[in-house]
């Protein structure tokens, strides 16, 4: 098991240095947080990048953009100017696949409601941040509790419809509330990979060449991988998790096997693994086997490993390739064929 990890972690090393590259983001949501110095901006545009990062890309880049344009040069100082029973008109005619313009105005009131309880989304992460967790997941629940329409509060409504009856249809404004509970916001306690959530966090808690960061009091230990069904198939393969569904305890059991690579940062190679199948000059199945080869020229090794040779799960390199045969790139989740992604 030693042997194993010390060969992956040759290899992953390997190719964060060739790929973790601001050349290589392109054509990703992510590119969009580099046109915002401000981190009050910043935070704001990754919110709504991670949020649609569904569909085709094609689709993604221009759903953000339009969004981003309708707020103009500082989304920061929209927000703080726009009032929130006037962002629904804001957003009249805004659609992303089953993403409507009202369920993006609930999501932006989330926001400028949240930032005006503490100050930014970052501090309303970290206040739900206890020294005894040890992962992410219930300062995250925390915010997105916070963003959820309504609040749980009735004066915190959009909604045009309940106007100036607002204590007498509170009970029917919260349910409406609820109701429209959707995609954009999943709750972190229902079990699933919640994987745009953890896309988001991925952006603005580490810093490096791709990841802009700004959440900088957040240590990247406590970050879960951004889990879809292709990286799942990945870390199969790899032999760093074996359970069969793409769900919240695959997500941890998955950030698991790379902590115990990178204990201080166990999403570090998240961005590196999504270009396998998507840069033309990599091959995802000899990534794979080269993991399970002697590896004589990984330094860590120092002169390669003797002795019988590990190998990997059968099934998993099977369904991996496979997988590939159908044109399907791994965790990134884009079609080779047309541009589709389920990445976050």
């Amino acid at each position: 098991m030693i042997r194993s990890l010390r060969r992956l972690r040759c290899a992953l090393d390997d190719l964060y240095e060739r790929y973790n590259r601001r050349q290589f983001v392109h054509p990703d949501p992510l590119e969009f947080l580099y046109l915002y110095d401000d981190p009050r901006d910043r935070e704001i545009v990754a919110v709504i990048a991670a949020s649609l990062a569904y569909g085709r890309v094609a689709q993604i880049l221009r759903s953000v953009r339009d969004l981003l344009e309708r707020m103009g040069p500082s989304p920061y100082v929209f927000l703080e100017r726009t009032s929130p029973r006037d962002l629904p008109e804001v957003l009249t005619g805004f659609r992303h696949r089953w993403t409507t313009g009202r369920q993006v105005a609930d999501l932006l009131a989330g926001i400028r409601r949240v930032i005006d309880r503490y100050g930014s989304l970052g501090r309303c992460l970290s206040g739900g941040l206890h020294s005894e967790h040890d992962t992410i997941l219930p300062a995250l629940s925390h915010l997105t509790e916070q963003l959820r329409p309504g609040d749980g509060r009735a004066g915190a409504c959009t909604d045009l419809r309940v106007g100036g009856g607002a204590a007498r249809d509170a009970g029917s404004c919260a349910n409406r509330c609820a109701h429209r509970r959707n995609s954009l916001l999943p709750d972190v306690r229902a079990g699933s990979a919640c994987k745009r959530l953890h896309l988001l966090l991925r952006w603005l808690v580490r810093r490096d060449a791709v990841d802009p960061g700004g959440w900088d009091d957040i240590p990247p230990r406590l970050l879960i991988v951004p889990l879809d069904t292709h990286m799942h198939r990945l870390g199969r393969a790899l032999g760093l998790c074996d359970r069969r569904q793409a769900d919240g305890r695959t997500a941890l059991a998955l950030t698991a096997g790379f902590r115990a690579i990178q204990p201080d940062d166990p999403v570090r190679y998240d961005f590196a693994l999504t270009r396998l199948g998507i840069r033309p000059e990599l091959d995802l199945a000899a990534f794979v086997a080269r993991v399970w080869t002697a590896g004589r020229s990984c330094p860590i090794l120092k002169g390669g490993v003797h002795g019988r040779r590990d190998r990997p799960p059968t099934s998993s390199y099977g369904t991996l390739n496979r997988g590939m045969a159908h044109g399907t790139d791994v965790q990134s989740g884009r079609s080779l064929r047309d541009g589709r992604t389920d990445r976050a």
